[in-house]
């Protein structure tokens, strides 16, 4: 599927100057980000929609299906037969669900028609069952009953506070729910409010959390986050710069459900830190929060897995 979309992203910027494209990506960095709230749409006409979807679809749909497959490790019997992508715009998290189940209908909900038509055109042929409906996201927002799975990747900042929360009350409705965020301070708290607010609706967190309690991170400390790898499009280098061919997209995210599953007993939530003969683990548990722990050879298979083992895997 990851190569699918980039053949379908491939001179999406045909015929647009390099400059607009660029000065396009430019603010529409800065509003991802979350400093922009707003009651309209981000993404405005096809010159933002096409840039973002040059730049942006790639990295949303890496966080996406990173944030996707740890939900579906903790429920490996389950499947969506339905889903909802609030907010999608041009649907790299449709794309993403796609990478991870087969035998779905999608429907993308968003407010700006640009972004919709332009999403319908990438999937033509290659996500068959999607709807792609233009909707207003905040108070009234509802979904249809019976709905398996929701995701919201990358809007909430997006959005006033009530409407931000209108949207996670909506995607409470459903059997699961993912967030995702970027991996900022600003994303974490909104995703750390979200996660509240699905607890409270009667949902169990099953990723990236140990546990349905309290964060142990304190704000303004610290920050949850992971990183997912990207390659870099043209557009990538001209924007940013450098040289190596990929960057990490950095996220932070909630997994929620209603079904009968548990989350993991720890989750690494930094980099491994790999030492002679010792591997240093930060992970986020349920009994101690976050703590160190040190795995060395006399671990045995223990310490074979550790030096496998990646920033943002289970531990058990």
């Amino acid at each position: 599927m990851h190569e699918e979309l980039r053949a379908a992203l491939a001179g999406l910027l045909d015929g647009l100057p390099p400059k607009q494209a660029a000065q396009a990506v430019d603010r529409l960095i800065a509003n991802y980000r979350g400093r922009t709230p707003t009651d309209a749409p981000v993404l405005r006409d096809h010159a933002d929609v096409a840039a973002y979807a040059a730049y942006r679809m790639p990295a949303t749909f890496e966080a996406v299906r990173a944030a996707l497959t740890a939900f579906a490790v903790r429920v490996p019997d389950w499947s969506p037969a339905t889903h909802v992508d609030i907010g999608g715009g041009t649907g790299a998290a449709t794309w993403a669900t796609a990478a991870t189940w087969q035998g779905h209908h999608s429907t993308v909900l968003d407010w700006a028609q640009p972004a919709l038509d332009l999403g319908a055109e990438l999937a033509d042929g290659i996500l068959p069952g999607t709807d792609w409906q233009r909707r207003t996201l905040g108070e009234g927002l509802t979904l249809p009953a019976g709905t398996d799975l929701v995701t919201v990747s990358y809007v909430l900042g997006e959005l006033r506070p009530e409407d931000r929360r209108a949207v996670v009350a909506a995607a409470a409705t459903a059997t699961a729910v993912v967030l995702v965020e970027p991996g900022t301070p600003d994303g974490y708290l909104r995703i750390r409010e979200a996660r509240t607010q699905l607890v409270e609706a009667g949902l169990r967190v099953v990723a990236p959390c140990p546990h349905s309690g309290s964060c142990p991170i304190v704000p303004g400390q610290d920050w949850c986050h992971f990183a997912a790898r990207v390659n870099r499009s043209s557009l990538h280098r001209q924007v940013k710069g450098g040289s190596l061919p990929y960057e990490d997209e950095k996220f932070s995210y909630v997994a929620a459900t209603t079904l009968d599953a548990a989350p993991a007993a720890a989750r690494i939530v930094r980099k491994p830190q790999l030492r002679k003969g010792q591997v240093l683990l930060d992970l986020c548990t349920t009994a101690d929060g976050l703590e160190r722990t040190t795995v060395s050879k006399r671990h045995g298979a223990a310490y074979k897995a550790a030096r496998d083992a990646a920033w943002g895997d289970d531990w058990a």
